[in-house]
């Protein structure tokens, strides 16, 4: 698009050495008997599966312990947005495992789900303004986190969101006045969030409303004092909450567009594990995938009740809204074709505007052959169980060309 910001990508391998000089980089001793995962407050499989505890099962019956990023208090927050533990299994928005494949460290893209959601513009309920058009020469504001060690992604969807709403209105970003707010965004280390070990994220949502903590819509009350006249915000996630107070409204809404590839706002979900698991334990990647598979197959079959699971992380309104955010979403991982593209625009979105120094192949980031190997493994288990209670003993593998019953 025209008129985009020169963004330089910050200097990684010196801000990393300098965070870890620091300290804030310090996590538990690498145990490849231990897995962590991490994951984001979204639709996945994980977020599921965290109530149901099917992948643990899985770990379990390996004599491998499956657990929480904040299960151990040697462990802050920043293993979310940087990978710096080789053991980890992240599971949420998009564009911090591009920056961390890019630019700080070799990781494999496992699996996605993509819920297209795009990303809506929203004004104040009462003002005279019914059309992108009509913001012309008017503030439309832009969060600018100033932690240099994560990536900036609640502000590059909405730098996203921003351009492609003005593009599909005959817009440039030189018709309106991009404001900017910078906050420091330096919680991830800090006593007063660190707090007790958590066996589980959910335990971090009992601590918060943060279906109305203002944390996570940043720019909601310089908007409803006027201090700027528009902000970006996701589709239905979070508008719904900000029009639900009587506020607000949305003049625009990038999923309600038949293109698809308007639609990236940090997602799809992305599920990455370092180079180093794929390559020295790789059954401990198959594990989790397999959780991640069977955990998705029935949320696809019970949509209302992972609907009543995912409404206690996500920022849908109630049960129903979540229902209905969930309802056409297939929420067992995959790596289509369709899926990658929607990465690759999320990726070269980042380079284009500085915010990853580095390019890469997406094709090549990706790892399909552990989702592969998972299936294939849950259809053995599954073949072997059924036949096991039809025969006097269990048959072959499907693969082993032997009799069928």
């Amino acid at each position: 698009m025209e008129n985009k910001v020169k963004r330089t990508a910050p200097d990684m391998e010196k801000i990393m050495a300098e965070a870890k000089k620091a300290g804030k980089l310090n996590t538990v001793p690498l145990n490849w008997n231990e897995v962590y995962y991490t994951n984001c407050p979204l639709i996945s499989a994980s977020n599921v599966d965290q109530e149901l505890g099917w992948t643990k099962e899985i770990y379990k019956k390996m004599g491998v312990q499956y657990l929480y990023l904040r299960a151990r208090e040697e462990n802050n927050w920043y293993p979310h947005y940087v990978h710096n533990m080789d053991n980890i299994i992240r599971f949420g928005g998009l564009f911090p495992p591009i920056h961390v494949n890019a630019d700080i460290r070799r990781t494999r893209l496992l699996g996605v789900t993509q819920v297209y959601e795009g990303g809506v513009m929203m004004v104040r309920s009462r003002d005279d303004i019914y059309t992108m058009k009509e913001l012309k020469g008017k503030k439309i504001g832009l969060s600018r986190s100033q932690n240099q060690i994560k990536t900036d992604w609640w502000g590059i969807q909405e730098e996203q969101g921003i351009e492609l709403m003005l593009r599909m209105n005959g817009m440039t970003r030189d018709d309106v006045e991009i404001v900017e707010f910078p906050y420091p965004d330096d919680w991830y280390d800090v006593p007063e969030m660190m707090g007790p070990p958590m066996e589980n994220p959910s335990e971090l949502w009992l601590k918060r409303d943060h279906k109305h903590d203002l944390a996570f819509r940043p720019l909601e009350t310089a908007l409803e004092n006027g201090v700027i006249d528009a902000m970006y915000s996701q589709s239905k996630v979070l508008s719904v909450l900000s029009e639900t107070t009587g506020k607000f409204k949305s003049i625009e809404d990038l999923s309600r567009y038949p293109d698809w590839t308007l639609q990236v706002a940090n997602v799809p979900a992305a599920i990455t594990c370092t180079v180093e698991m794929a390559e020295k334990h790789p059954e401990l990647v198959v594990a989790f995938l397999k959780g991640m598979i069977k955990v998705g197959r029935w949320a696809n079959e019970h949509k209302h009740a992972a609907a009543s699971i995912l409404d206690k992380q996500t920022f849908y309104r109630d049960v129903e809204d979540t229902y209905e955010g969930i309802r056409r979403v297939d929420m067992v991982p995959n790596l289509s074709p369709q899926n990658l593209v929607s990465v690759a625009i999320g990726k070269d979105f980042m380079l284009s505007h500085g915010y990853i120094k580095n390019d890469f192949d997406v094709n090549e980031w990706a790892a399909p052959e552990f989702l592969e190997q998972a299936a294939r493994e849950l259809l053995e288990e599954e073949w072997k169980k059924r036949t096991a209670s039809k025969l006097p003993h269990a048959a072959d593998t499907l693969e082993s060309g032997g009799r069928i019953g």
